[in-house]
């Protein structure tokens, strides 16, 4: 055989994180052939250096802080985290950032695995240093974002932390200064500051979590302060340098900060800039544009999955694409037609567009799914807000003495559906999947009011929703 002969594949696909694997999969399941391209560790950010790491580090603070919540209990942990155990544990979820174990479930589902950086060399061709691999059917790319820098002078020699260094450093910075107010400033900062730094927090607008209903970021302010965090907001970054170890931050009004680390966490940018985009017509570091089943706009055979196609830059929903991505291609490799008009079609994301859920782990949590209130109006649909304090139900004051949430329900008047839920509270993370539900599935309000929650449980709140509706 020869070498293009032996690396004659179904599907290529460029990236293993979580997105990757997850059309490998489905590929595989379906009876393709499929290789599989990494430059890094097996399993992707997600695994190593986000979701995983970030969580191991929130668990035991906010465990901490409901016991704190609790007579009887608040007594007994009144003391600090044991940092070094909650590092060690958070290791353990890395694998100490080995991916043994991931290689090992590529090769179990029986597709191939090729370390290297990976390249597009014209159409359905990649290269992996001195292989070349040829797919019948489809490339994929699933190589996700990278966390964006700004453009500020020297900051290479500052030597900052990006999401990386934040969710894998091995000691907690006696200072950290944390520059954003999107989701992973306001998680690293929650967990750092919890784990024995003191964090200053500058965010350039007018609040925290600006993608939600705004009164998510003012609760998530509010306990960050408690905790002991400086929340600056309407505060941007001049300049920065580091002497001695020390970095100084200047801010737009002069101001002078200093600290041992500086996280920024002002956005991602795709990892498409050296994957050869150019070979088949596309601008090499550009988002990529796709249809429903995530085929690349202007081809048959190249697929963007995941955070490259900037649809939602969240794993769950990376992997839904992916599962989405997986059937479509396979389905073409066997000649049918996709009908991807159909709602219910298997072969179509349409939960991209109106019905993504994301749950941020702070203290309080803050979950939402679907459109807040200014979003589903610019969108032109007539809509109302229904809210209730959480503290309302009976299950949030056996939950924690002195509960603080708030939960919110978009309610279209026309079709008497939901357009979106958020609910901002300790706990509230488990509650995000009911309301997916309830958008996704476009569950009439009067089918909701036969959906009894059960007592005494957060989930009461519904009930408080449907009432406030209903009554007024």
């Amino acid at each position: 055989m020869t070498e293009t002969e032996t690396n004659l594949y179904d599907v290529v696909v460029l990236g293993a994180g979580p997105v990757g694997e997850n059309v490998a999969d489905r590929t595989r399941a379906a009876g393709l052939t499929t290789a599989v391209v990494e430059s890094e560790l097996v399993g992707g950010e997600c695994s190593y250096w986000a979701c995983m790491p970030s969580k191991a580090l929130l668990r035991p603070v906010i465990a901490r802080a409901d016991a704190r919540r609790l007579p009887g209990l608040r007594e007994a942990v009144q003391g600090p985290l044991d940092t070094a155990a909650v590092l060690a544990r958070r290791n353990w979820f890395t694998g100490d950032w080995t991916d043994d174990g991931q290689v090992d479930w590529i090769k179990s589902i029986g597709a191939d695995l090729y370390r290297g950086h990976g390249r597009l060399t014209g159409p359905r061709t990649v290269t992996v240093g001195d292989k070349v691999l040829t797919a019948r059917h489809a490339v994929v790319v699933a190589t996700g974002t990278r966390a964006a820098l700004p453009d500020l002078p020297g900051l290479a020699e500052v030597r900052p932390w990006t999401s990386r260094e934040a969710t894998s450093a091995q000691s907690a910075p006696g200072r950290l200064v944390v520059v954003g107010g999107g989701v992973v400033a306001t998680e690293m900062a929650t967990a750092w500051q919890a784990l024995g730094s003191q964090v200053t927090l500058l965010v350039r607008g007018k609040g925290l979590l600006d993608r939600m209903e705004p009164f998510a970021g003012e609760l998530v302010a509010e306990a960050l302060t408690e905790a002991g965090a400086d929340v600056r907001t309407g505060t941007s970054v001049a300049s920065v340098t580091r002497s001695d170890g020390t970095v100084v931050v200047v801010t737009d009004t002069g101001e002078r900060i200093e600290a041992d680390e500086i996280l920024f966490a002002v956005g991602r940018a795709p990892r498409t800039d050296d994957i050869g985009l150019d070979t088949v017509g596309l601008a090499p570091g550009s988002w990529l544009t796709v249809d429903d089943s995530l085929r690349v706009t202007g081809t048959d055979w190249l697929y963007g999955v995941g955070d490259v196609n900037h649809r939602a830059l969240l794993t769950h929903q990376g992997k839904y694409q992916a599962r989405i991505a997986g059937a479509a291609i396979a389905a073409r490799a066997a000649g049918t037609d996709l009908p991807e008009s159909d709602p219910w079609s298997a072969h179509a994301a349409t939960a991209d567009h109106e019905s993504v859920p994301q749950v941020v782990f702070t203290d309080p949590e803050a979950a939402a799914v679907g459109l807040s209130l200014a979003e589903a109006e610019q969108a032109g649909h007539r809509v109302r807000a229904v809210d209730v304090d959480m503290s309302s139900v009976a299950g949030a004051g056996l939950y924690a003495e002195g509960y603080k949430g708030r939960a919110r329900m978009v309610v279209d008047l026309e079709r008497e559906i939901l357009r979106g839920v958020t609910f901002v509270g300790p706990g509230v993370g488990e509650l995000i999947h009911s309301a997916t539900i309830a958008v996704a599935g476009q569950v009439p309000l009067a089918r909701l009011w036969h959906a009894v929650p059960s007592y005494p449980t957060l989930s009461e709140v519904w009930l408080r929703l449907l009432e406030a509706y209903r009554d007024n």
